[in-house]
């Protein structure tokens, strides 16, 4: 299989694998004053790097589109689907508040305990000494077990775990698809299951000016599935019939069918920011909005950002030499979207 053309992005750096000594991430970033360095350091490019190379990897590509799946996708697919029965095996219970089931917890609690043996169970035996540092970015993918709640900030530890498993050489160039069209899809549905049965609050919404109350990375990433490849245009992705004919295929449209299910009235009133971007003519400068909008307003943002784990991979150190990172933003994307993590 042909490696994808990244451009000027570049996949994260392979670390040698033999002598690594690997640690438990922890948190550094505690004040706004410490943004800065988490701005100029090797995990924020890194990251950010990370998300690049995926939304390039997947343009012009369906979710039905044919990838090559390799034996660590299979395993990382096989632990989400372990992480599915875990939450069947675990019904809300009966409680006179509305939204956060406090069933959640025994849930989380069966993640924390069981999330390091499926990651043996399921990576090849040469990844294990790794298993010791990425697992609790997995653990941190799925809300917070005191607040009941999910945010940008959980997306990112998922994401964060993908971009670790391509540092330690567990994901190659050619498994760049399978990625976001077959693990990052299938965790964004275990979220959504997870977010509708505990009734899981939104960690830091802004209401009608937000995208989406959890989610942003599927409309980056679902977004560049359109680039290049004419099915619809943005005008479309609002109509009903665009909705039910598209939503299993492409990313983009599964989430505005996810909005449209779980909330009510009309979309321009309940998520006018998306209605906004359905006037953008161009799927290419949605996608770029996006991603400016995602750096500005996520990666820029300590409400978030104080909450990211930093370790032997995801390294919270200058980068070498400095890179200069641009904050501004498309002009259709006006209002704030943030969450905490």
């Amino acid at each position: 299989m042909l490696r994808p053309d990244f451009g000027k992005v570049k996949l994260p750096k392979v670390l040698p694998s033999a002598d690594h000594e690997y640690v438990q991430p922890k948190r550094m970033v505690f004040n706004e004053s410490s943004m800065k360095d988490w701005e100029n350091s090797e995990a924020y490019h890194e990251y950010f790097g990370f998300i690049k190379a995926m939304n390039i990897a997947v343009r012009g590509k369906s979710l039905f589109q044919e990838c090559h799946i390799s034996p660590v996708s299979e395993g990382i697919l096989n632990t989400i689907e372990a992480l599915n029965r875990l939450l069947e095996e675990t019904p809300p219970i009966d409680q006179p508040q509305r939204f956060g089931n406090k069933a959640f917890r025994n849930w989380y609690e069966k993640l924390k305990t069981q999330a390091e043996e499926l990651l043996k169970t399921n990576l090849p035996e040469e990844y294990h000494k790794s298993i010791a540092e990425i697992t609790d970015y997995l653990v941190e993918s799925f809300g917070n077990a005191t607040r009941i709640d999910y945010g940008t900030g959980h997306e990112m530890s998922f994401c964060m775990f993908l971009c670790c498993l391509f540092k330690i050489g567990a994901f190659k160039d050619d498994d760049c698809v399978a990625v976001v069209n077959k693990v990052f899809q299938s965790y964004l549905e275990l979220a959504r299951n997870l977010q509708k049965t505990y009734r899981m609050e939104p960690a830091g919404s802004h209401g009608v000016w937000s995208l989406d109350d959890y989610q942003f990375i599927p409309f980056i990433w679902g977004s560049s599935q359109f680039v290049g490849r004419p099915v619809i245009e943005p005008k479309m992705f609002v109509e009903e019939d665009t909705i039910k004919k598209y939503r299993s295929e492409y990313m983009f449209i599964g989430c505005i069918d996810y909005i449209t299910t779980v909330k009510t009235g009309h979309f321009s009133e309940h998520s006018n920011q998306l209605w906004n971007i359905s006037g953008i003519p161009s799927w290419s400068k949605i996608n770029d909005g996006f991603i400016k909008m995602y750096q500005g307003e996520v990666l820029k943002k300590f409400p978030v950002i104080q909450h990211v784990l930093f370790g032997s991979l995801l390294r919270f150190v200058p980068l070498n030499p400095p890179a200069e990172q641009p904050a501004s933003k498309s002009d259709v994307f006006k209002k704030p979207i943030a969450g905490d993590g």
